[in-house]
Parts: C-alpha cells; structure tokens; sequence
C-alpha cells in the first residue's frame, strides 16, 4: 500500500522519507447523532509531512491530532500505558482518566471481524487490533468504544458517543511531531465518517495549504458545510471496486495526463478477478506522493523533462528520480492536468514538484513497483476536496486553503 513517512531532523531528508507511507483497513460500527444549525468542523495543520486534523477523546474532552486518511478506514491514537510509542510532542492519552472509555468484549460483535487483525486478548478480557503498515511500521492495543468530539462553527464542541477506535500500547511509527496516530476517512464501516453516519450525510471535505506554510492553517468540514460548489467546479464518480480487498477505497477514473500540450493516455493496473477498468487511481490523502504504472511513469516523466529548462541535479539518496536546480533562475515549471472522467484538474505547481532543499525542486511523481496508482496529497495542494458518499461524487475546487 501506501509508503510510510519517516521524518528525521533535515529538510531534505524528511522530504525524502515522505515517500515511506502506507495505512491499511479496518471494519465496522456505525452511531447515528444529531445536531442541526451547529456545523462540525475541525482545523488542518502540516506537521512533519503529514496533514493533521484536531479533535477530542474521551469524556473530558482531550485534544489529540490525527493523521487525515482517506486511504484507511480505523481511527486509533496512541495510549497510557506505552508499552512502545513513537516519540509525539503532544500529550498521550490516558484513558484511566475518562469516564467515557469502555473496552469491547470478545463476545460482541465488533471483536468478530474476519477481514482485518481484530481478535480476543489471550486472558479473553477484551478486544485487540493489530494493524501492519510494513516498513517497520505497527500499532497494536485495545479496541474501545469512546467519545469523540468536534469542534463547531459557534465555537462550542459536538460530541459523539460510543465512537469504536483503537488504543494504541506498542506503536513503531517513525515520529510524527504531533500526531496522536491515525483517522481513517474511507468508506469501511469503522472509519470516522461511516460510523458518524447520517449525522454528516455522509459528507466531507478538506482544503490542504502548502507544506510551505508551516504556521497556517485550515479546515476539514463535514456534511451541508463539506459541499463543494461554485465556479470552476470538477466532480468526477467514484469508481466501485469488486473482487478484491480493496472496496473500501476511494478510486477514481483517470483517463490522461497532460503536461503543458502534450497529452499522455493513462492506463493503470488489471488484475485477475477485479472488476476495475486499467484507468483507476486511488485518491488517497494519507500519501504524500503520486503514484503512477512504471510504464506510463516514464513517458510521463520524458515530457516533464522536455518542458523544463532548468540545470538538473541529481539526488544522491536516488529517492527522486527527477529534481531541478532553481538557485540562479527562477523556475518555470509546465502546467500539469489531470483528466478525470467528469473534468480537468489543473494541479498546482506547488504540489507537482516538492522541495528536496533550498534551491533543489524535485518532481512528485513516482513509478510503482505494482503498476498501481495512488493520486497523493501533494497534488491536492490548493484545492477543496469534497466527498459525497451518498452520490458516490468526489469534486475539485481551485482554491487559496491559506485563507479558507
């Protein structure tokens, strides 16, 4: 799946070990709440290479950041006590100290799961995920019913009990600065939007600021509030996928990318038994990078090359296959248009090529070692992404997030 991010204390090398992350799936439990003129919402951050979002656990409230994942299904945190944690600046929560906190038993069904590592503790007295998301990376703990809470639009916090989430004792995450662990956005039964229900109409979106801005930030909303309209405008279907383990995922119709004129047909993977079309690509902004087939990676990358007069510069970790030199003149970089069934994406040149170091700019794309495709949040860079699940539609929207 997805590469894990592994940040570590220079610029350049945490751009690099943005390309190492990967979040896997969970499954189900789905609590109905009601509000009405009191819109949910939550801020965004960038920290350490990832978009966070803010919100609350247990009763009272205990503010934690999350990891924005439309690639995973499980919300989970880090938890007291830390058999093995990964280093969080933020405070870790401690569920002895909330009286909403219960732990799921054996018997229940939520602790039945057949398609994820959910299973009984070995003394039988409760619940247990195990989540591999390779390269290292692991979290393992209790799986718990808990209140979260939001933020709202008057200022005031809407809670949601009985909320299942995992609560995490032995995490091997490389440090991720404030993030308390992950929020699954996807589709499955267990992710934050599904078991929030028809609370939200099954609606959200998030406008993601440049990973330049360290000190701003911006919004992810949810239900009336998340719909996407306006001017310029792109809604593209969401594609269902059949036949492999893979249907929880937000995959969209990729026909073509463009890179100023030059118009490259795009056709991803097939496999035995899967009911997608060659066309399909993930979206996913739990990524940083996008991924693309190895074989339609390298005519895209030799028009990338043909459009750009810039000094190359050869990165020596051989983490990015195509970086530029803009020291001594200021970069002109190609328009590059994703051309989604439904519409065109003119992805922002801020999210297309991503800062190795100072001066060192360095194209975003890769080839995967699977043939897969996975649309990254470096190109989702200045726009608001809205999902309706309900109309199974996922639309884009040029927009400045810095002031959204």
């Amino acid at each position: 799946m997805s590469p894990v991010y592994n940040p570590t204390q220079t610029k350049s090398q945490k751009t690099i070990n943005s390309l190492y992350r990967s979040i896997n799936r969970a499954n189900y439990i789905y609590e109905e709440y009601s509000f009405s003129k009191n819109k949910p919402t939550s801020s965004l951050i960038y920290d350490e290479g990832e978009y966070l979002m803010s919100y609350f656990v247990g009763t009272p409230p205990f503010k934690v950041y999350g990891i924005l994942d439309s690639g995973s299904n499980l919300i989970w945190i880090q938890c007291k006590p830390c058999i093995i944690c990964y280093n969080q600046t933020t405070p870790i929560f401690n569920p002895s100290k909330s009286s909403s906190y219960q732990k799921i038993s054996c018997s229940s069904s939520r602790c039945k799961s057949r398609e994820e590592d959910i299973s009984c503790s070995k003394d039988r007295d409760s619940c247990e995920y195990t989540l591999d998301y390779g390269r290292g990376g692991k979290t393992q703990g209790d799986l718990i019913l808990e209140t979260i809470s939001l933020e709202s639009t008057s200022g005031s916090i809407i809670s949601f009990p009985d909320i299942v989430i995992g609560c995490g004792h032995t995490n091997t995450l490389s440090d991720t600065g404030k993030s308390s662990g992950v929020v699954g956005l996807a589709i499955g039964p267990m992710s934050l939007i599904k078991q929030l229900g028809s609370s939200f109409n099954e609606r959200f979106s998030y406008c993601l600021i440049d990973y330049r801005n360290v000190n701003q930030s911006s919004k992810l909303n949810f239900g009336d509030a998340a719909i996407v309209s306006g001017n310029n405008v792109v809604s593209t279907p969401m594609v269902k996928m059949i036949g492999n383990n893979q249907t929880d995922y937000y995959y969209l119709n990729l026909k073509a990318v463009s890179v100023g004129d030059k118009r490259i047909k795009y056709s991803g993977f097939k496999n035995k038994g899967i009911n997608a079309s060659t066309h399909n690509i993930l979206l996913d902004s739990g990524t940083t990078m996008t991924f693309v087939p190895r074989h339609f990676y390298y005519r895209l990358e030799s028009a990338v090359k043909k459009a750009i007069k810039l000094p190359r510069f050869y990165d020596d970790s051989g983490a990015f296959n195509l970086c530029y030199n803009t020291t001594f003149k200021k970069p002109k970089f190609p328009l590059i248009v994703a051309h989604f069934s439904g519409g065109d994406v003119k992805l922002d040149s801020k999210g297309t090529f991503r800062s190795l170091s100072e001066g060192i700019e360095c194209f975003s794309f890769f080839p995967h070692e699977r043939d897969l495709g996975i649309f990254g949040h470096s190109v989702q860079v200045n726009y608001l992404v809205g999902y309706d699940l309900k109309n199974n539609i996922v639309s884009f929207k040029p927009t400045d997030c810095s002031k959204y």
